[in-house]
């Protein structure tokens, strides 16, 4: 178990359903499965986060194009993100995680009552919690929450990867993908399981368009200026020229942004994972250099009998 809880939160996950994936220890809680510092930071966050209305929450399972909107929404946000002014580009000197605040990861993880009267407005979250487990304040306000899927299959492989870029980093032996599969199949991972998480904010959206935007990673890959546009808008930072939308594109590119040194070097602090291991393929399909015919089938399965009715159509 991870160290610095008070006994309550010991008391706590001694009574919750745990299972270990890779080398850690996961907490049911709620019905999704978390490591033990980040339940009790959502917990804390739920209690004590008061939301502006101007705040930006960008939330997501892991692995569904989160550090590609890590880059994009800053610079959206930035009135110099859409210009040739390039003295001031904040992608130059900081890795996307440094430029939004993560809940569970960052704030409540160090604190269960942060002092965060001093950032900037308007203030830039992120979270991997699923919708139920958002502060309230976040809910209620009138803060915009931008969500981000992917084809569980592609998040499937690039989890798997990723974990194991880092694992083996630290010198440990990498899961085998049929283990890993199996557990990602049954829920059984950080902030799983996927679908519930996924249907969470897809139900939601469908209530609140105008709170929650619901993005497909592939969608922002087939059509990235109309899918830009389109988060812009809803940021209430529309473009005003179509040169403004090609400078953030620009900025934010995968292949930019995977070269980048201050992306080529160093750690994350708060998950002690290499920064370059965040940068892959960042494509569509890369589940087909992955998986079997058997897997594929066997996760799509799940993915009809999850998403069925409910008029989502991702990884079909």
């Amino acid at each position: 178990m991870e160290s610095g809880f008070p006994c309550t939160f010991s008391t706590l996950l001694g009574q919750l359903p745990k299972e270990t994936w890779w080398d850690v220890d996961l907490y049911n809680w709620e019905g999704f499965w978390y490591r033990s510092s980040h339940v009790s930071a959502a917990i804390a966050a739920r209690s004590n986060f008061q939301a502006n209305d101007d705040d930006v929450f960008l939330t997501s399972s892991m692995k569904t194009g989160t550090t590609w909107l890590k880059a994009i929404i800053p610079t959206i946000m930035n009135p110099k993100g859409r210009t040739d002014d390039y003295t001031d580009d904040p992608l130059l000197k900081h890795h996307p995680n440094e430029l939004i605040t993560s809940l569970e990861i960052q704030l409540f993880k160090e604190s269960p009552n942060p002092a965060l009267s001093g950032m900037p407005s308007p203030r830039l979250f992120r979270s991997h919690v699923p919708y139920p487990m958002l502060p309230e304040s976040v809910k209620n306000s009138a803060c915009k929450i931008v969500y981000i899927t992917r084809d569980p299959k592609d998040t499937f492989v690039s989890l798997w990867h990723f974990k194991n870029s880092s694992t083996t980093a630290m010198g440990k032996s990498p899961w085998p993908m049929d283990e890993a599969f199996g557990s990602f199949c049954r829920g059984v991972h950080a902030f799983g399981p996927f679908h519930d998480h996924v249907l969470s904010y897809w139900k939601e959206s469908l209530k609140r368009p105008q709170k929650i935007l619901f993005l497909r990673f592939e969608d922002m890959k087939k059509d990235p200026k109309g899918q830009l546009r389109k988060l812009a808008s809803f940021l209430g930072r529309p473009f005003a020229k179509e040169e403004e939308v090609d400078k953030v594109l620009w900025r934010c590119n995968m292949e930019r942004l995977k070269n980048l040194e201050v992306n080529r070097y160093g750690v994350d602090p708060w998950v002690n994972i290499d920064y370059k291991f965040y940068f892959r393929r960042g494509i569509v399909g890369d589940w087909e250099n992955n998986i079997t015919d058997e897997m594929k089938e066997r996760l799509d399965k799940v993915t009809a009998m999850k998403f069925g009715g409910s008029g989502l159509d991702i990884g079909q």
